[in-house]
């Protein structure tokens, strides 16, 4: 059974977290809304779930632990941009997200806009 999507903003660095660090692709996956985009740090952006899953197998593929620290979660409607500090420290990789997340007919909470890179 596939873990519940958030149901709050502030929630979806945490359920990412979980997700990766359960391996799940596809439960990680499901955090994304249809017409998401993964903005690597360079690299065209990455449209559809096809081309966000090779862009996230980069990080999964370590099969390290990935920890959040959320810095801001602001909140407009249906719409959040999340400020999100992460680390895979075994990997040495440390950076601070800037996100959009947006509640869904089903009220729940998934990235449009996922860019792990984005304040750094």
């Amino acid at each position: 059974m596939a873990p519940t999507l958030p149901a709050a903003p502030d929630e979806v660095p945490a359920a990412f977290a979980a997700r990766f660090n359960s391996g799940d692709r596809d439960a990680v996956l499901d955090l994304y809304a249809a017409d998401a985009v993964f903005v690597p740090r360079s690299g065209p952006v990455a449209r559809g779930r096809a081309e966000i899953e090779r862009a996230n197998d980069k990080f999964l593929g370590l099969g390290e632990p990935i920890t959040v620290r959320p810095r801001s979660v602001s909140v407009a409607g249906d719409v959040a941009l999340l400020v999100v500090d992460w680390e895979i420290p075994a990997a040495g990789i440390r950076a601070t997200a800037t996100d959009v997340a947006r509640r869904g007919a089903d009220g729940r909470w998934r990235y449009v806009i996922d860019s792990p890179f984005g304040g750094s």
